[in-house]
């Protein structure tokens, strides 16, 4: 056995069988250990304790001027040093006959764009809910988009780190969370079919980045920060749709990708209802429209008389999203606590519903949680009785509503 330093890569000449390869030792860079009777032939150690064989060789006429290509025959545990030294041996034999294996195998396995593998992983499906699957497309387009035409490998770890703190200061905490966390899930089968390829978004938490921990906000008394919020919303948000959707929020409770998503042909103002087919829970939601609810539709309605007709579809319309409407209002959070004087997020919303609805106007719990569509508990009483009608819920949903109408009025 000869070993060297030079370039500071360890050098180890030996013939290589499950034997001496178990015995390689990981060291603080990536290492060979070349085999001493088939010239090329190697194994290459990770810091990580990877081990993969590879081949070295030079391609074409060009002799020792020629440039050095090297390919990974396979990764040990999946490949035995003796099936690796055949597959070692046919590679150096089509060398000598004039092919570039390196090269062929690079055009035929060139990595794919962002854009490609979130198509691939979200097209996959995997049994997600529908909700999920548009999260993940939102993910792509609103967060990702301006990467989508990039390899995988052009996206590095200060890149994610970046975009993480960019995803924060716009948008939240939470959805830079989910965001990197569906990055990370994206990644992984690429990661598998392209051994040279580095999931950045690992590589950003071995250097110690760190999602934001998950807390849960406490809001004030409904009487002390409705009238507040109801003021910075009229103040701030000078766009009708989005100030018409935070108001919604207002008077249902409703998550907001749940209110963004509300279609038309899911809302019967005659009967005085409406209904959300895809929801957090997977349960529709079918709710009364109260009076205020229906003051804000009457005002999308006729709104909604003068755009275009690939937007007549949604309540909540956009021209500037790719779903045609409405995805995103966190621009507005930080300019309804100024204008308001209390602290704002979408979800405060649901709260104070859920908050007036049992504490105000003392209503049963399962009656509440069905208005806001909580899923039920593993209570075995709750689960035999019947589910609450639209019907029975249009009085209370009115009470909730006008309490909310008068403490939001001061």
């Amino acid at each position: 056995m000869e070993q060297t330093t030079a370039k500071r890569t360890a050098r180890v000449k030996l013939t290589l069988t499950k034997r001496t390869v178990d015995a390689l030792e990981p060291e603080d860079r990536p290492w060979i250990a070349w085999d001493d009777k088939l010239t090329g032939f190697g194994c290459r150690v990770q810091p990580s304790g990877t081990k993969s064989f590879i081949v070295n060789y030079r391609a074409g006429d060009g002799g020792r001027k020629a440039p050095n290509k090297r390919v990974v025959v396979g990764r040990y545990g999946r490949v035995t040093p003796d099936r690796a030294r055949r597959l070692a041996q046919e590679l150096l034999g089509r060398v000598a006959g004039g092919d570039d294996p390196a090269g062929e195998r690079a055009g035929a396995r060139a990595l794919p764009t962002l854009g490609d593998a979130c198509n691939e992983y979200i097209e996959a499906g995997n049994g997600r809910s529908a909700a999920t699957q548009r999260c993940y497309r939102r993910y792509r387009d609103l967060y990702l988009g301006d990467w989508l035409k990039r390899p995988l490998d052009a996206i590095g770890r200060r890149d994610v780190e970046a975009r993480f703190h960019t995803i924060t200061e716009r948008h939240g905490r939470m959805p830079a969370n989910q965001c990197l966390s569906f990055l990370r899930s994206v990644y992984r089968r690429p990661c598998v079919d392209h051994e040279e390829l580095r999931n950045p978004v690992e590589q950003w938490l071995a250097a110690g980045g760190r999602y934001h921990r998950k807390t849960r906000r406490r809001i004030s008394a409904p009487a002390e920060v409705l009238p507040r919020w109801r003021k910075g919303i009229k103040a701030a948000v000078a766009n009708p749709v989005h100030r018409d959707l935070l108001l919604f929020g207002l008077y249902t409770g409703m998550r907001r990708g749940e209110i963004m998503a509300l279609a038309w042909d899911r809302v019967d103002l005659e009967a005085g209802l409406f209904r959300v087919e895809e929801t957090k829970t997977g349960v529709p939601l079918e709710l009364p429209v109260t009076r205020q609810l229906g003051d804000i539709l009457a005002r999308r309605r006729v709104d909604g008389e003068v755009l275009p007709e690939n937007l007549r579809a949604w309540v909540f319309p956009s021209p500037t999203s790719l779903s045609g409407h409405v995805e995103e209002l966190h621009q507005h959070y930080d300019h309804i606590t100024e204008a308001g004087g209390a602290k704002f997020w979408f979800h405060g919303l649901r709260n104070a519903f859920i908050t007036v609805a049992e504490r105000e106007l003392t209503l049963p719990r399962s009656l509440t949680k069905r208005l806001v569509n909580h899923a039920r508990p593993g209570d075995v009483t709750e689960g035999y009785a019947a589910d609450w009608t639209v019907g029975q819920l249009r009085e209370p949903a009115q009470r909730v509503a006008d309490r909310i109408d008068a403490l939001a009025q001061g």
